[in-house]
């Protein structure tokens, strides 16, 4: 058995999250990961990108010190190597590349900015689990502040992967094309169409926020009925009740109601019944 301490940022559209771990492996192949430390800084990089095309000064010094502050702790974590990465917010801002290297010049942290196909492949790689393995076909959904990616997986295989652009964060500020759409549905009906029965997997902060709401045990799937509720309930409520009456963090409050209609048009056209 060998232990690696290992630290990884990821730059979204709707916050920075630098997550520390303990590696377990064993003839090159991971047993356990153990994490040490989850830290989520909410700068909403997407609502710079998506409305004004570019980064702001205020929000780019925010990442200057996020980036500076996570260097400054990986001793701490005796961190032996990381990896940071940048998605749609920095990927699609015109000044993206510029921030980039005056992180690196500055901080001295290399941060790669991939593209959807590649972050939807590390979103899967990051969330599979063995307990999922009883179901034959599985669409894994991540919808983030930028964009929204799926992977199709049957009989062990990836049948197809790709990435949206259709986010939280694009949807409130009315940014999301209806060819977008339209591209989402066509594919989900060519993939997922020909298999009879398809369970969705939602990872990320927006399906933790509403299985957190459902009640429901670890490994209970929420229906599609079930989540059409919590939908009609958190939507007749108003920003600040969803803060006091549902404990939601205030920059959470806001993007789960375009969360909930990515998550049930996905289901909707996939012929989902749970998730």
């Amino acid at each position: 058995m060998e232990l690696y301490r290992f630290a990884s940022v990821d730059i979204g559209s709707n916050a920075v999250r630098l997550f520390f771990a303990l590696v377990v492996s064993s003839n090159n192949k991971v047993v356990k990961i153990k994490k040490l430390s989850f830290l989520r800084v909410p700068i909403r990089l997407g609502e710079d990108t998506f409305l004004r095309k570019q980064i702001s000064k205020k929000n780019a010094n925010a990442l200057v010190k996020t980036m500076r502050a996570f260097k400054d702790l990986c001793p701490e974590y005796g961190v032996q190597a990381y990896e940071a990465c940048a998605t749609s917010a920095i990927r699609d801002a015109v000044n993206g590349q510029e921030i980039i290297k005056r992180i690196k010049k500055e901080v001295g942290i290399k941060i790669n900015i991939i593209d959807g196909q590649v972050e939807a492949k590390l979103i899967f790689n990051s969330s599979k689990d063995k307990k999922f393995s009883k179901y034959n076909t599985c669409l894994y959904i991540d919808v983030g502040g930028g964009s929204t990616e799926l992977t199709l997986l049957s009989g062990k295989k990836i049948i197809a992967s790709r990435s949206f652009n259709i986010g939280t964060i694009r949807l409130l500020q009315n940014k999301v094309l209806p060819t977008e759409w339209s591209a989402l549905k066509e594919w989900i009906k060519k993939h997922c169409t020909p298999f009879k029965s398809v369970v969705a997997i939602g990872t990320g902060g927006n399906i933790n926020t509403l299985f957190k709401l459902s009640e429901k045990n670890a490994d209970e799937p929420i229906t599609l009925s079930t989540l059409k509720k919590l939908s009609s309930k958190i939507n007749s409520m108003s920003y600040h009740e969803r803060i006091v009456k549902l404990d939601m963090a205030p920059d959470r409050a806001d993007v789960i109601v375009p969360a909930e209609k990515i998550f049930l048009s996905i289901m909707k056209w996939a012929n989902i019944k749970e998730i």
